[in-house]
């Protein structure tokens, strides 16, 4: 079942998604070259229960963690650990808020001091693929609008989409129906209603779009180990034009002033 929300729903929720992005703002000045994911997950960890909310991932269906932390060809579910960040890395950080009932849900892939050009720009793609998406949630569309939107940006530039893993629908669950793929024919899929709240999030590879999961049983990797970057926003559907409940503005004022 599709959950429509309120408004009073739609502002708690937008509350919790802009918390994700203060959260990840405070990753942002922590991450360099030598930095440690483990505390990159302690700091998140202080920063949301400081903030009156709870981590949002941490014992979801057993996750063990406040971060997904994902590194190079990691895509997604990656464990924080004692791993080192290296110069030349990009790493994906996904962090979810649960206050006041309701859930916020954001990711953002990082570069670990300068990156070779190639990274750069699959950083620039899987972002703009991620806004193309959102353009297309509005009422009267369907769910097919924006994964095609999203697949048509990327594969122009001769990366892949992945598909065993998806977006979703937000609120009082992490994950609510419908599912978003990245993927898929435009006028296919539920269709888009006012007051829907999807969290969009483009895994993009810049290799093979096949994955594997890796044996703790959550990290999913690229199949043939090449880097992989991963953006997220939460968005509520309205009429003619789609309202980003989540931010990025916080990390990249923190990314600029750095």
């Amino acid at each position: 079942m599709i959950y429509i929300k309120s408004e009073e729903e739609i502002e708690l929720i937008k509350e919790s998604s802009l918390l994700v992005g203060k959260t990840l703002a405070e990753i942002a000045r922590l991450i360099e070259p030598g930095q440690k994911t483990i505390l990159l997950d302690k700091r998140a960890e202080e920063f949301i229960r400081d903030h009156d909310a709870k981590p949002g991932f941490k014992g979801y269906n057993g996750f063990p963690y406040t971060l997904c932390i994902s590194i190079n060809e990691h895509v997604v579910h990656g464990f924080p650990s004692e791993r080192q960040l290296k110069e030349g890395d990009i790493v994906s950080v996904d962090c979810g808020v649960l206050k006041n009932g309701f859930y916020g849900d954001s990711a953002y892939t990082f570069q670990v001091g300068e990156i070779r050009n190639e990274l750069l720009q699959l950083l620039i793609r899987t972002k703009e693929s991620l806004y193309k998406g959102i353009a297309r949630a509005i009422a009267g569309n369907r769910v097919g609008d924006i994964g095609n939107a999203i697949q048509e940006h990327v594969e122009q530039y001769g990366y892949t989409v992945v598909r065993d893993l998806v977006g979703h629908g937000l609120g009082k669950s992490l994950h609510e129906k419908p599912e978003v793929p990245n993927y898929g024919k435009k006028g296919t899929g539920a269709v888009l209603k006012e007051g829907m709240v999807l969290a969009i999030e483009p895994m993009i590879n810049l290799g093979t779009r096949k994955v594997v999961q890796e044996s703790d049983g959550w990290t999913i990797r690229t199949a043939d180990r090449l880097p992989s970057a991963h953006f997220e926003h939460d968005v509520v559907v309205r009429k003619g034009q789609t309202e980003i409940l989540s931010t990025f503005e916080y990390i990249e004022e923190v990314l600029n002033n750095k």
